[in-house]
């Protein structure tokens, strides 16, 4: 489904785009240091209000980081009477710098996890107290919280809650968190790092946070690279996405590399299982080649326990595609060609109401990017080619996956475009007869009865 649509001003920022009658809508086009953030990556996340959260690893006001475009930000959405939306960067990264590197963290990659109570919390790539280089700058990342103000328009206040490479150069804890963090009823924060751990090729690893009197206590809950020998990970290899819970308690995520017994590891799906001494991992899919490669999106159940991700890489076409896999059963697949994106970098958004799923691909379609859907009749339409504006100012390249608010609308980000190239907020309100009405349990039938290449269906 090709769309195409020129703007001959920069009204882009406020107008919306009916291709059909699906609108797509640039909510805020980034600007970039000293006054604005740049170049997001991470999913947005709504408060209660309705208001928009999320970071840029770009952009900011922090002195330190004026030479080099800025270390990154924490940005709010507030909607307006009249549909527009107001900015405010809520906080600016590496505000806190010390000769050996940014103290607060800097260029958080991730999106955010908002409580009940306003706070935010994420992670940032680097920085921290460590005095451990070579992750692009000084220090492992962080996990930090940002407070609200106690009385409206004022400052928000950030706390490193832990700083990872802080016990050996060997960072046993971790280091070079890339993930949206997740919660439990306990208020304990779950997560990944991409690097660290001690496992025997520093493969990343599965964290806990829990609170207490002295602060906040760090346990790693599995170390990938466990297993195997040399860059041979067969339990996974560097994980780049969150980790998400079922009902019982499990914990679910993606590693990018390993799930082989040689170097040749394509990544895995994989499940953390509590127990009296300590977590289990067990890798439920291991890509390779045909079969899908390079996991780089959270896992998302449907309301009936199964699992749907992303292959960045893979298939037929070498582009990517969609995963489901059902358990004690196998998966099914659905493959981009191409034309309809490729690369997908994140998971997507399940929507039972419509028996259909959303997301994102980083390339394809006019070369810059889908925003696509998938129903529950396995048929997909490609609802967005981004770039389909002049000098694209409608962004593209969109890494990060996407959310939906009470109507219906779809929220993301772009990572590059906009009227600055430094990055969108993008709105799109699918057209009602891209919104089947699926009946009741058809979800069940999402990407149900795909047809799968010989070699990998079970």
């Amino acid at each position: 489904m090709i769309r195409i649509c020129y703007c001959l001003a920069i009204t882009i920022l406020t107008c919306g785009f009916v291709f059909g009658q699906t609108q797509y809508k640039v909510v805020w086009s980034f600007a970039g240091a000293p006054k604005d953030g740049a170049t997001p990556t991470g999913n947005l996340v709504a408060d209660s209000a309705g208001n928009l959260y999320g970071t840029t690893s770009g952009g900011g006001s922090a002195p330190a980081c004026a030479p080099i475009g800025g270390c990154g930000t924490v940005f709010q959405l507030s909607k307006n009477p009249d549909n527009t939306w107001t900015e405010t960067v809520l906080y600016s990264f590496c505000s806190n710098f010390s000769g050996s590197g940014c103290l607060d963290g800097a260029y958080p990659k991730a999106g955010l996890l908002v409580d009940s109570s306003g706070n935010l919390y994420g992670t940032t790539s680097i920085g921290g107290s460590s005095t451990v280089c070579g992750f692009g700058g000084c220090g492992g990342g962080t996990v930090f919280k940002l407070s609200p103000p106690t009385l409206p328009g004022g400052t928000w206040t950030e706390t490193v809650l832990y700083d990872f490479c802080t016990n050996t150069d060997k960072c046993l804890d971790g280091a070079v968190p890339l993930s949206t963090l997740t919660s439990d009823a306990s208020g304990n924060l779950y997560g990944t790092a991409s690097v660290g751990g001690n496992g025997h090729a520093s493969g990343g690893l599965v964290f806990e946070l829990s609170p207490g009197q002295g602060g906040w206590t760090e346990k790693v809950l599995y170390s990938f690279c466990s297993l195997g020998s040399g860059e041979a990970c067969p339990d996974g290899k560097q994980p780049m996405a969150g980790v998400t819970f079922d009902k019982k308690g499990n914990l679910y995520g993606t590693t990018y590399l390993g799930g082989s017994q040689d170097f040749s590891g394509g990544g895995t799906l994989y499940k953390l299982t509590p127990g009296p001494s300590g977590w289990t991992e067990s890798v439920l899919l291991a890509g390779r080649g045909p079969s899908g490669a390079g996991p780089l999106g959270m896992v998302t159940f449907d309301p009936f326990g199964n699992i749907f991700s992303t292959f960045s890489a893979g298939g037929p076409a070498g582009v990517g595609g969609v995963f489901r896999y059902v358990p004690g059963v196998g998966r099914n697949l659905f493959w981009f060609d191409g034309k309809d994106g490729y690369a997908p970098a994140a998971g997507v958004l399940i929507d039972s109401k419509r028996a259909a799923l959303y997301g994102t691909t980083s390339g394809g379609g006019f070369t810059f990017g889908t925003v696509f859907q998938i129903s529950a009749r396995k048929q997909e339409t490609v609802l967005y080619n981004f770039c389909s504006q002049q000098n694209c100012v409608d962004g593209f390249d969109p890494v990060a996956g996407l959310i939906m608010d009470k109507s219906g609308n779809l929220y993301g980000t772009t990572k590059m475009g906009g009227a600055n190239n430094l990055g969108v907020v993008f709105q799109i309100t699918p057209a009602a007869d891209e919104n089947p009405k699926g009946r009741p349990g058809s979800i069940r039938s999402l990407l149900a009865g795909t047809k799968l290449p010989p070699a990998i269906r079970k």
